[in-house]
């Protein structure tokens, strides 16, 4: 209702201009079926509604008749062009009105949301007593949305992937990828989120970009693209998609792992914050069939010890699917052949993706292939308790494929833990947030690629820089020989993972790790 009123607040101004041209088509024109581009038009947004009704009329002239008031409220939704419609469908809007109307709380339902004293449109307004109400923005909108997300997982025991992102958290990932890009951006920029949610990174960014007041200030055409598999959340997306003037074509509902609905694009920049310590199982027949990986996206070429190029498995085990999304992206980067400006990432993760994984895993085969191809820049550990669901650790990694020259060959730690401030109410298992001054001293960080010591009890922010070698070792498999022959084999696989210290396992076999 909340999605509904705020797109019916939005056409209200032009419904007259809507309704004159649906009558011009029909009885000027002689069309049958209407054309959608004039009422666009007419709407001035990339959708419109076609009934005489709005919400305002349905509750002022249907007060004790329920079967009028369900009639007229399917006549007023079935007056939606198609892209809200399919909004419509995804929040099952039919059915709650009809439940609504059943029990006789329709009327009262319709009362709160067309309250004069409640303001939902992105102009000022006076409540009847003539105080001001401020305008609700197209970011307030999404404040709103999100707001009720929380409520709504916090209330379904949602798993801990399964939330959005808070803004300071988007906000600092946009700075860590568009400022160091900032005065060489295209004029023609893509951005992807293969988990989109409610469109928070998509928005924000295209916001960073493009904000008049803002540090880059481009007058680049930005287009968003996403992907998102929870039907409400989706239509919420889409929803805030044609309201700030986006394509809602370019958001895609359902498993972005089982289909690959941009399998023929390639993006500029991706941001996400995939689901992490969800099982994938149920997608696995999509991805595999008889143990053998057949999803191009999931697939890696690697070197053996001896220097040979073998094809191997990028997938992670079964109960954890956030590294899948990663390797999503990196699929759609740009080759730098075709794009000198190549693509650059920001993923969130918890730290499973840093450690789990023996050598030869498809943990450690996705590892492997970032730093090897050389794409990893710096990995960011952010404060516990930084969202709303879930208290655990949280890194943010940064990708790139056309690292500048200082950064070849290097990987950069953050150690950003201790940089928060903290808030007077909870929200959730969310405690902190990072101030604006927090945000731009991890980006200081990052641009400047500062080593910075600190100690055990210090506060404050620490980085540290490495070369990529220094994050593989080789794993030696020691077979005791055969008393009964002279022979001694030695198998030696590659690995990588964020363990710098050599470990020594004394068992039936001895495994010697080597950094």
């Amino acid at each position: 209702m909340v999605v509904l009123r705020r797109l019916d607040v939005l056409l209200e101004p032009t419904k007259d201009k809507v309704l004159e041209e649906v009558s011009f088509q029909r009885d000027e024109a002689g069309l049958t079926d209407l054309d959608p581009e004039g009422l666009r038009e007419a709407s001035g947004y990339v959708f419109y509604n076609t009934s005489p009704w709005t919400l305002k009329k349905l509750y002022d002239t249907t007060v004790n008749n329920r079967q009028i008031l369900e009639a007229n409220f399917k006549a007023y939704l079935d007056g939606f062009s198609d892209n809200v419609k399919e909004i419509v469908e995804k929040f099952k809007l039919r059915s709650q009105v009809k439940h609504m109307a059943q029990k006789d709380v329709l009327h009262e339902v319709l009362e709160k949301f067309v309250d004069p004293r409640i303001n939902l449109t992105p102009q000022e307004a006076q409540d009847p007593d003539g105080r001001k109400l401020p305008p609700l923005t197209n970011l307030g909108m999404g404040y709103v949305f999100e707001e009720l997300i929380r409520k709504f997982n916090e209330e379904n025991n949602e798993e801990a992937g399964e939330h959005f992102t808070p803004r300071e958290v988007i906000d600092l990932m946009t700075h860590l990828v568009f400022e160091p890009v900032k005065d060489a951006l295209p004029p023609v920029i893509t951005v992807y989120d293969p988990a989109c949610g409610s469109g928070g990174m998509l928005t924000e960014s295209q916001d960073f970009i493009s904000h008049p007041d803002g540090r880059i200030q481009a007058k680049a055409d930005v287009y968003l693209y996403g992907k998102e598999i929870n039907d409400e959340t989706y239509a919420i997306c889409k929803s805030d998609m044609m309201i700030k003037g986006n394509n809602p074509a370019n958001i895609k509902s359902g498993s972005t792992l089982s289909t690959d609905e941009f399998s023929g694009l390639r993006f500029d920049y991706m941001l996400s914050n995939p689901p992490y310590g969800k099982s994938w199982a149920s997608e696995q027949k999509h991805i595999k069939q008889d143990g053998e990986v057949i999803d191009d996206r999931f697939i890696v070429t690697l070197k053996d010890y001896w220097g040979n190029e073998t094809t191997v498995d990028a997938t992670p085990r079964s109960s954890d699917g956030q590294l899948l999304f990663l390797m999503e992206m990196v699929s759609k980067m740009k080759d730098l052949a075709a794009s000198p400006h190549g693509s650059r990432i920001a993923s969130v993760h918890n730290g499973s993706s840093l450690f789990t994984g023996d050598a030869g895993s498809g943990e450690s085969n996705i590892r492997r292939h970032i730093i090897e191809q050389d794409m990893l820049e710096a990995i960011i550990q952010l404060p516990n308790n930084m969202f709303y669901n879930t208290g655990i650790t949280t890194y943010i990694w940064l990708l790139s494929n056309n690292k500048a020259a200082t950064r070849k060959g290097q990987i950069q730690l953050i150690d950003a833990s201790q940089l928060y401030r903290k808030l007077r109410k909870n929200l959730g298992n969310k405690n902190c947030e990072f101030s604006p001054e927090h945000i731009d001293q991890i980006t200081q960080t990052y641009l400047k690629l500062s080593a910075i010591e600190r100690s055990a009890d210090e506060e404050g922010i620490a980085s540290q820089v490495f070369d990529n070698d220094e994050f593989g070792y080789y794993k030696v498999n020691i077979e005791r020989p055969d008393r009964r022959k002279a022979q001694f084999s030695v198998e030696r696989i590659e690995t990588l993972r964020f363990d710098k210290t050599p470990r020594l396992v004394n068992n039936k076999n001895q495994f010697l790790s080597l950094r």
